[in-house]
């Protein structure tokens, strides 16, 4: 919502100051079309230059963060730590052959049936799964350090595939300002092969070039860089559930209180997202 505010308050202020100080925006609005063809059209193609199919697909993904904010809320950060309290407790409880149903086909697990949204985050879920089917699988063997170098290097990889739409973003930001200038350019060879018109024509066509110069640093440092910042900022935010779910697992495999281990695990959410110790305390205990 706030991304479509400022874009807005962008080009109302933009535009509306150019007109207040007795700029003519015809000639501007006339030769915008033209300019954003080549200025986004370039950048278009810079960025399927530098991407595979895998690579755009994220980009339109990523770019909806933008607007939509962050995958999770509140609630499913305290969810993923009652979930990963639950399985963590059946392990202590009852042993890994109780365990390994769940994470072998969570799909078909009463255990994880109880939060779907947690369930469709396919990347969440097979860090829960495959870690504990490690645990499943070494009956014990396996020292805390181990699995948690196994986590943060899968959290690792999971984390900058999630920033590739961000980085392409950025780089988009960066190019902007010289594809500007490339529209610029075209314009100013357009304008010389018409050097014998009178100085009215000249003069709408010059500054038809220097539209393109315009648009570029407007797109660049008023649109598209904040864009990638917020951006950023959506992405490090959904990167807390997977942290919290790791601080569950290795919490508990030190044999931490239950208290202690959810205490660990929201102290480490930001204050968008941290519930109260007492209200996480009261939701795990099914209240």
């Amino acid at each position: 919502m706030y991304a479509g505010i400022g874009i807005a308050v962008l080009f109302g202020m933009v535009f509306g100051g150019f007109a207040i100080t007795g700029g003519a925006l015809g000639p501007v609005f006339e030769a915008i079309p033209h300019e954003l063809l080549i200025i986004l059209g370039a950048a278009l193609g810079a960025l399927i230059t530098g991407n595979d199919l895998h690579g755009l697909k994220a980009f339109g993904g990523g770019f909806g963060k933008v607007f939509k904010g962050p995958k999770h809320n509140k609630q499913d950060h305290i969810d993923a730590i009652a979930l990963t309290s639950k399985l963590m407790k059946l392990l202590r409880t009852e042993g890994p052959v109780a365990m390994e149903s769940h994470v072998a086909d969570p799909k078909s697990s009463a255990i994880f049936a109880e939060y779907p949204k947690l369930l469709a985050n396919h990347h969440l879920t097979d860090l829960m799964c495959d870690t504990l089917t490690l645990i499943v699988v070494s009956s014990g063997t396996l020292e805390v350090s181990a699995v948690e170098d196994v986590m943060d290097n899968s959290m690792k990889t999971i984390f900058h595939e999630m920033h590739h739409p961000q980085h392409a973003l950025a780089n988009m930001a960066d190019a902007l300002p010289a594809l500007g200038i490339v529209a610029a350019v075209l314009g100013v060879v357009k304008t010389m092969g018409s050097i014998d018109k009178p100085p009215s024509v000249l003069g709408g066509m010059i500054g038809s070039a220097l539209v393109g110069t315009f648009m570029g640093v407007l797109l660049a440092y008023g649109m598209v860089s904040p864009m990638a910042n917020r951006m950023l900022q959506v992405i490090e935010a959904d990167e807390q559930i997977y942290r919290c779910v790791k601080q569950v697992i290795i919490a508990s495999l030190h044999g931490w209180p239950q208290p202690l281990v959810v205490e660990s695990a929201r102290s480490g959410l930001s204050h968008d997202f941290r519930p109260g110790l007492s209200e996480l305390l009261d939701a795990l205990r099914g209240r």
